[in-house]
């Protein structure tokens, strides 16, 4: 029996998840596009052949602005197809894990989110991953969801990559400074998905995992730029603007802090601090591009 399966394909959780596993001991198989696809439901056979012990989704359309012009394919990926998914993992005996958002919140809330606070999302993509989470624990109430928050690695397309590459291009750039959250490693989010796997006691529910402390898009793109001066990489002005100044098809939450304090009490589980996993990413970032051959 295979231990984990991993739907996401080459997404930052997936690969860091398949990353991990082995080390960690497990059997694993990463299941990806065309293999695995929620737009086609007869593919999610696959997962089960052979059964594993564990299905962790890390799939999903994450496009969060056009998915106000696609709100049928954010369903079928966030919605439907993980519902399904949930519903075959109990009639396999599989546990199921699923990977949610912060954007199941409007951000209007002054505090840290909780998990018992109500959901408001105010787009597409957030209602479609919100109601995923409804539809998930419908299926099957064994399950484990977990919320997380501004996900960044040192591969893939996030922001942390954008700035990287903004910063090798432009003397001032113009990032965001009034919403602020809780950046979080895609690797450190992979280790605590194995802790849980791994853990004694299953408990289901929705819990919230995040990278430790907060920020601004503006205060996150700081300290990716500043690690990376560290390294020799010229640091552009990075002005302060409002969510106002840079419009996007799809509101993003003012506040997308998590409160992970659930996570803690019932797995023992802390994410480190968001700005030690900034310095690791870019570190590595600019070790790799520095021994990358030249064309």
């Amino acid at each position: 029996m295979v231990d984990l399966v991993i739907t996401g394909g080459s997404g930052q959780v997936a690969t860091a998840l398949a990353a991990l596993a082995p080390i960690e001991g497990l059997g694993v198989r990463l299941l990806g596009r065309p293999g695995f696809d929620f737009d086609r439901a007869e593919t999610l056979a696959a997962v089960f052949d052979p059964s594993p012990a564990m299905v962790v989704n890390a799939a999903a359309y994450t496009a969060v602005d056009r998915a106000e012009t696609e709100p049928e394919a954010a369903g079928r990926a966030n919605t439907t197809g993980p519902a399904l998914l949930a519903g075959l993992c109990r009639a396999h005996g599989c546990k199921f894990l699923h990977i949610s958002t912060d954007y199941v919140f409007d951000g209007a809330k002054p505090a840290p989110y909780r998990e018992s606070d109500a959901a408001n999302p105010t787009g597409v993509y957030g209602r479609s991953k919100y109601e995923g989470e409804v539809a998930v624990m419908a299926a099957n109430p064994d399950a484990i969801i977990l919320r997380t928050a501004w996900v960044y690695a040192a591969t893939g397309r996030n922001f942390l990559l954008t700035m990287l590459s903004a910063a090798r291009r432009l003397p001032t750039l113009r990032v965001v400074a009034d919403q602020v959250g809780c950046p979080t490693l895609a690797a450190d989010l992979a280790a605590a998905i194995l802790r849980i796997a791994t853990a004694p006691d299953w408990r289901p529910g929705i819990y919230h995992a995040a990278g430790t402390g907060q920020t601004s898009w503006h205060g996150f793109a700081t300290a990716i730029l500043r690690r990376a001066a560290s390294h020799g990489l010229p640091c552009p002005e990075i002005l302060p603007i409002a969510t106002a100044d840079w419009p996007t098809p799809a509101k993003r939450p003012e506040n997308s802090r998590l409160d992970c304090a659930l996570l803690e009490s019932t797995f023992g589980l802390v994410l480190p601090s968001w700005t030690e996993g900034v310095i690791r990413t870019v570190d590595a970032v600019m070790t790799a591009s520095s021994t990358r051959p030249r064309t």
